[in-house]
């Protein structure tokens, strides 16, 4: 007999909002539906209304853990179509942060799977080494969490010698704890027991549901935007895409570390190499009209924006794709056939940020109060709508 188990949208072991609804036969997951909707914040939108500056501000809080990344895809994307060239010293400069952002999702990724196995003493251990990070982050850039070193045409602050020295300092204790954290991942046999087999994903699989980030990357397909269409510096260090062929939980964990060593080198590569000069150039107030894609390997996967001008101070539009998105077909083809009790390890072992991926809108009838989800038909009438009577007030509400 089939049952139906609801899990969220408010649940304890979620830290955001969303309903999965799981069909089982026993202990075993036969069919999964996630819904969303919860938690959006019409980011979007508000971008319209800013100019391109502000917007920055605004990019950098679709996400708390890597806030730098949507900052930086934002930015380069606008950058392209204001064509500036930032200066060298301040494009790697953005890039080593880009880094040690990497190393902090995935260092505070290891903890919480360490946690959701029951391996409590591994997530203390991992989650202080976030602290050292965290303090070469706030280094930089002064802050511990929005990072703010991003402008248009470049970055906000330089780096000193002793700046550069207490980075390298850092870098060397972070390197010889992550290899030991290799050891732990690959050979502890009470946490490969629990992480091995659970949440299969096929390298086909992978490849059909467009999967992204560590979790395409543990089931052997070698996708990474930094190799196969390299942006910014990434074509100047060199890295190895850092994959894994188990498809499962456990190749997720050996595809993180693997990835942090894999950060550490392009880390001491770029204060190798860092030029001296500038940091930023000035950027126009204007954007000329035309529309960008703008792509970029966050910690979590590829994550697109796309943003369109039409020759003002503000964008006529943006669209984020966040890579947690990218991974939620993926995730309900690894949750069937797995057990009530692997739901927290194969759901978690995406990286979830579920703000990032929101995308839906709720409408309330002024008069009544009664709420609808629009559907995007419904959503492309009223655009059509509001275009076609341009006299209309931009914030003008619309009756349902």
């Amino acid at each position: 007999m089939s049952f139906q188990i609801p899990i969220g949208p408010q649940h304890p072991a979620l830290k955001e909002p969303i309903s999965l609804r799981m069909t089982v036969e026993g202990e075993v997951i036969t069919g999964v539906d996630i819904r969303l909707g919860y938690n959006h914040r019409g980011l979007e939108k508000l971008a319209e209304d800013r100019n391109w500056t502000q917007n920055i501000y605004l990019v950098e809080r679709i996400c708390g853990i890597c806030s730098h990344s949507h900052a930086t895809c934002y930015v380069q994307g606008v950058e392209k179509l204001m064509e500036l060239a930032p200066p060298k010293r301040g494009l790697y400069i953005r890039y080593l942060v880009s880094e040690l952002e990497r190393i902090h999702s995935h260092l505070l990724w290891l903890g919480v799977a360490g946690h959701e196995a029951g391996f409590d003493s591994f997530f203390m251990y991992v989650w202080r080494d976030r602290e050292v990070v965290m303090d070469l982050l706030e280094l930089i850039t002064g802050n511990r969490v929005h990072y703010a070193i991003n402008t248009l045409g470049g970055v906000r602050r330089d780096l000193d010698a002793g700046q550069i020295a207490k980075i390298r300092d850092g870098l060397v204790v972070l390197r010889k704890r992550s290899e030991y954290y290799f050891h732990i991942g690959a050979n502890e046999p009470s946490f490969v027991a629990r992480i091995a087999g659970v949440g299969y994903l096929s390298k086909e699989k992978a490849v059909a549901l467009c999967a992204v980030g560590p979790t395409a990357r543990a089931s052997g397909w070698a996708r990474d935007v930094r190799k196969e269409d390299p942006y910014a510096v990434y074509d100047e260090v060199d890295f190895d895409v850092a994959t894994a062929d188990s498809c499962d939980v456990l190749g997720r964990v050996v595809v993180r570390v693997k990835e942090l060593l894999e950060s550490y080198k392009i880390c001491e590569q770029i204060l190798d190499k860092l030029p001296p000069g500038d940091i930023a150039v000035k950027a126009p107030r204007k954007a000329k009209p035309g529309e960008v894609v703008s792509r970029y390997e966050a910690p979590r996967g590829e994550n697109i924006h796309y943003i369109k001008s039409n020759g003002t101070d503000k964008p006529e539009r943006l669209k984020v794709r966040a890579p947690t998105l990218g991974n939620y077909p993926a995730t309900v083809e690894m949750l069937r056939k797995g057990f009530i009790a692997d739901i927290p390890l194969i759901f978690a072992a995406i990286d979830p940020c579920i703000c990032c991926a929101e995308r839906s809108v709720t409408l309330i009838d002024a008069g009544s109060g009664e709420e609808s989800v629009a559907r995007m038909s419904d959503l492309r009438r009223r655009a059509i709508v509001r275009h076609e009577n341009a006299p209309l007030k931009r914030n003008a509400v619309w009756p349902l």
